[in-house]
């Protein structure tokens, strides 16, 4: 691997570093408002639904719909209708393998 590639990765890592810990330094122990509560605990689903939906519609340059999106779908479908976790992924895993052998 590069250097150049080494000091991309130590610098994400240093700035994600910072980051992290700028919560903790920034509030000193005191307590939060009642209502930070309720935006802090919307944070987490939102970015995981933003993630989730850049990984499934998203190529590297350009926004399509292909076997990732059907996946992903079947695996909303299944954990909307209370199926667990482990079968959603292995039903999107095989709905995407399928579709990526056959396109």
């Amino acid at each position: 691997m590069s250097t150049e590639l080494w000091v991309i990765v130590v610098g994400c890592a240093v700035v994600t570093a910072l980051i992290k810990g700028f919560g903790p330094v920034a509030v000193g122990g005191r307590e939060l408002p009642a209502w930070s509560a309720g935006i802090i605990s919307l944070m987490a689903p939102a970015l995981l639904a933003a993630l989730v939906v850049t990984s499934a519609l998203a190529d590297g340059r350009h926004i399509e719909v292909g076997p990732k999106t059907a996946g992903v779908a079947l695996a909303g479908i299944v954990l909307a209708r209370g199926g667990s976790v482990l079968t959603g992924v292995l039903l999107a895993v095989a709905v995407t393998a399928t579709l990526r052998a056959l396109g």
